[in-house]
């Protein structure tokens, strides 16, 4: 039988693939991610560590899609150090704001510079403030505008920071030691918690039976809400990895996350779309660039990332905000431009087989999965 270290260290793998899959924001943020600590006490990171607390605004939040690597110039930096009094762009949407939480940590531990300290602690305040009392958040605080108001789990946005909450509680590195005091550490677990249930209220249920979720949802229904035009109230796969691999990750699941659990993996197990792999043709951003799907009995299982909350049929959407059945039905910007299927949920099963055999072995809903494999 797999030890609990090893089941939580492959949930863990599953978990960060999936939060990192945005190509862009997860390129440009490679440097903030690293883990080898001799990096963090080389010029190089020193160079970068200054150009990140520049980012961080007055929120104590960092904004998004930006470049916090690329060598700046003194007139840059200047710029952005004029920006610190923003209140409109603090986010953890793409991976903003936890990624740079995690560097100015990892900073703290290897250098012991207090401006490190004070920049996590702010930002681990930024992210405390910006809870619902029903335990989820918005894409953006303060002062969240149209659909960013919406509890976000899209792109990771809810998870990133549950995740990271989780971790400062439990003193995992580099959130040790004297950069946050006990005070942080008990509010940071409430916040945890909170959010564990707002994940558990969210949950789409069918005629009672628990599935997946939307990429967000309703701040005070709970029900599922659309956000881009083509973004529509749905049943969403890629994001709902996201949640599970989390709830799989608690150490001592009550029977509500037990519920939750098998209810997602009798959901992914049920809407997986077989005998077809996507195929990328071109180059990115280019008039040659295309998506399609292409039969192949050879194939994977794949997910649409949105399924109607009628049918629970998989569609795709052009910014007209119009739901299609086909990647050849919109237009190329959107259909090549955005992740429509996704094979992430194939990565749950076997995780999934060791944590039902450890929690509830009787009711693991997907006995005999060879085809997700």
């Amino acid at each position: 039988m797999i030890s609990k270290e090893k089941l939580y260290a492959a949930i863990a793998m599953v978990l960060l693939a999936s939060l990192t899959s945005l190509t862009y924001a997860a390129r440009h943020m490679d440097e903030l991610r690293r883990s080898d600590m001799d990096f963090f006490t080389s010029e190089e990171a020193s160079r970068i560590g200054e150009q990140v607390l520049a980012y961080q605004r007055i929120t104590g939040g960092w904004p998004k899609n930006i470049d916090m690597c690329r060598l700046h110039s003194s007139e840059e930096l200047d710029e952005v150090r004029m920006q610190r009094v923003r209140t409109d762009d603090s986010t953890t949407d793409n991976l903003a704001t936890t990624t740079q939480l995690r560097f100015v940590a990892n900073m703290y531990q290897a250098t012991h510079d207090e401006r490190y300290r004070d920049s996590f602690n702010a930002g681990v305040e930024y992210l405390l403030s910006g809870q619902y009392d029903n335990g989820g958040w918005p894409q953006f605080w303060p002062n969240p505008e149209g659909y960013q108001v919406h509890i976000t789990f899209n792109d990771g946005a809810m998870v990133n920071t549950l995740v990271l909450l989780r971790d400062i509680a439990y003193a995992t590195y580099p959130y040790v030691d004297s950069i946050v005091d006990e005070s942080i550490r008990s509010r940071s677990q409430a916040a945890f918690n909170k959010g564990i249930e707002c994940i558990l209220a969210t949950q789409i249920r069918v005629n009672g039976t628990p599935t997946v979720w939307c990429q967000q949802h309703d701040s005070e229904t709970l029900a599922p809400a659309p956000a881009r035009s083509y973004e529509l109230p749905s049943f969403c796969s890629q994001e709902s990895v996201q949640i599970v691999s989390l709830l799989m990750e608690l150490t001592d699941p009550d029977e509500r996350v037990i519920e939750a659990v098998h209810g997602a993996m009798k959901w992914f197990d049920a809407n997986k779309l077989t005998g077809y792999r996507l195929e990328r043709t071109g180059q990115p951003k280019t008039s040659e660039a295309n998506v399609r799907l292409v039969a192949d009995s050879d194939a994977g299982p794949l997910w649409g990332r949105f399924y109607d909350l009628e049918n629970c049929e998989i569609f795709v959407c052009d910014r007209d905000g119009i739901p299609r059945k086909s990647l050849e039905e919109i237009g190329q910007e959107r259909r090549t431009g955005y992740s429509w299927y996704n094979s992430y949920p194939a990565d749950l099963y076997s995780i999934y087989d060791q944590w039902a055999d450890k929690y509830d072995p009787a009711g693991n809903v997907i006995l005999g999965h060879d085809n997700a494999m």
